[in-house]
């Protein structure tokens, strides 16, 4: 995710040697090194007197309360403090970094990657306009964002959106199979699958119709797609699943917290 996050910034035109990268990965230190980023193996080798405008915590949330100690003085001196680590809660970075420190929690996913993904973001009370402006012309870069105020809803928002992106793979994947049970060629259902739930998505995207009426207006009466939405929209189909799936994720999401 962070390195979704670095091409994005850099092709919105934010300068090169104006981020500092932290990783013990020589992997992502060598293509930030690429990018004309200044790139550290640890925080302890940046140059005394440094101070950031931002710093972007991009590490899985089993490890974050391990790197928390080494940021302590940059948040303390004024530095916006940015989360992408799932289900990290607010109060463990005002318990590191000190309650008046500023601090946004987000919840990205992976289509971030290419440019479209959606993030969310929560902040504590110590965070402004101006931070917030900052926050999301940084999120823009890579995608969507959106805002809300009752941290407890993050964890929804990672049960639909941050986990969303797999269960629309599995659909793809459910529907290829079922191509192919059907008669069609491997490749040929493929493509038909990803291209139809790709041009669906964006159809959904653009136009003025609530997905609703773009679904009525697809289904004829008695027709093929008809028939399909009797399996998908009975009792058992695919809303309890999403319901259930949902639901599983956001629960999960609240135990990690």
């Amino acid at each position: 995710m962070g390195r979704a996050m670095l091409g994005g910034w850099i092709e919105e035109g934010v300068k090169p040697n104006d981020v500092v990268v932290v990783d013990p990965g020589l992997d992502n230190l060598d293509k930030a090194t690429k990018f004309g980023c200044r790139a550290f193996s640890s925080p302890m080798l940046i140059e005394t007197g440094f101070q950031p405008d931002v710093i972007i915590l991009a590490v899985k949330p089993q490890v974050i309360s391990d790197v928390l100690s080494s940021y302590q003085a940059y948040a303390k001196k004024g530095a916006l403090v940015i989360s992408v680590a799932a289900g990290a809660r607010i109060a463990l970075f005002e318990e590191s970094f000190g309650e008046a420190s500023a601090i946004i929690r987000t919840m990205p996913n992976t289509p971030a990657a290419i440019r479209r993904g959606m993030m969310v973001s929560c902040a504590n009370l110590h965070v402004t306009a101006k931070h917030k402006k900052m926050c999301d012309q940084l999120m823009q870069a890579i995608g969507a964002t959106a805002w809300v105020d009752d941290e407890t809803l993050m964890d929804a928002v990672t049960g639909l959106s941050g986990s969303g992106p797999a269960y629309v793979f599995y659909m793809i994947q459910a529907m290829i199979e079922a191509g192919i049970a059907a008669g069609l060629p491997s490749e040929l259902a493929e493509k038909l699958a990803k291209t139809t739930v790709s041009g669906a998505g964006e159809l959904a995207l653009q136009s003025s119709d609530t997905v609703e009426q773009l679904r009525i207006n697809v289904t004829s009466p008695n027709g093929t797609t008809a028939a399909g939405l009797d399996v998908l929209m009975g009792p058992d189909g695919l809303a309890k699943l999403m319901d259930e799936t949902v639901a599983a994720a956001t629960a999960r999401s609240i135990e990690l917290g």
